[in-house]
């Protein structure tokens, strides 16, 4: 005789991949299962291990719904092969969203190409980037979602480092092929977000929401250092609000990169989720 249900994760949670990082595909599935939660934010690298395929079947038959799929993007290499290579690796990704079942695929939209200088001029390959590959990703029921991330990553991984930025890049598409995510790590410290957020949602951009939160000291590497939900700054709260006013009714992914959580036990980290989140976001 099987056990009752497992209690539903607050309606709207999702559990990115990342955040229990030390589960595999199958344990992710039946982890989430067993603590109630019924979405999943997943990554490109352990899904193309397992089969992009099999994967959607398993979180399938686990009753799982995937928000995301990251990461797509790298988008500013100057060259002819660089930028071709790119093309060809985003429009894979869009393939495998479609596999997945996600209408969302998250952009890092890439830093500066080495030894330039040059922000303005990166982004524009971005945009340049986009106009090829957001009617692909339509084509196939996917939105390109544009992640801004914080300034401290602009030289090598993302010259977006605002949801402006985003915004001035995704607006010069339909908002059905580009749209924006929704940071909390990365967009916690700018002043202009709430009214950022208005014109997100007035033009229907919003395609994503993340959640993390930011303690100092920074660790070495800085990559690996978001904060689990009400450990630092972040006015967690406060973003779920206004995401929520700006007409965003999606899920609220909690993605957390801290490897002093993959160091536990992965069902004891997503309890420990849960409750984070339902006493600081909600």
């Amino acid at each position: 005789m099987s056990g009752p249900a497992p209690p539903a994760a607050p309606a709207g949670f999702s559990l990115n991949q990342q955040t229990v990082r030390q589960w595999s595909l199958p344990e992710l599935a039946a982890g989430c299962a067993a603590a109630g939660v019924r979405r999943v934010g997943l990554w490109r690298e352990p899904v193309r291990e397992y089969g992009a395929t099999a994967a959607a079947r398993l979180v399938r038959d686990a009753g799982l719904t995937v928000t995301s799929l990251c990461r797509g993007g790298f988008l500013t290499a100057p060259d002819p092969a660089g930028r071709a290579a790119a093309l060809a690796d985003n429009r894979a990704a869009v393939e495998e969203a479609a596999v997945l079942g996600t209408d969302t695929l998250v952009l890092v939209s890439g830093g500066l190409p080495p030894g330039s200088r040059d922000l303005a001029g990166a982004r524009e390959r971005i945009a340049d980037a986009l106009a090829e590959l957001g009617p692909f990703a339509a084509g196939h029921g996917v939105r390109l979602a544009i992640e801004p991330l914080h300034p401290m990553y602009a030289a090598d991984r993302c010259v977006v480092s605002t949801l402006g930025q985003a915004l001035d890049l995704a607006e010069r598409f339909p908002a059905r092929q580009v749209g924006v995510v929704v940071d909390t790590y990365h967009l916690w410290w700018d002043d202009t977000v709430a009214a950022q957020l208005v014109r997100a949602g007035e033009s229907g951009r919003i395609a994503a929401f993340q959640l993390a939160d930011w303690v100092t000291p920074l660790p070495e590497g800085v990559l690996l250092g978001r904060g689990q939900l009400g450990d630092g700054c972040v006015d967690l709260r406060w973003f779920r609000e206004r995401v929520a006013s700006a007409g965003y009714t999606g899920a609220a992914e909690v993605e957390i990169f801290n490897p002093a959580l993959w160091a536990r036990e992965g069902a004891d980290v997503l309890a420990e989720v849960l409750d984070r989140y339902r006493h600081h976001v909600l």
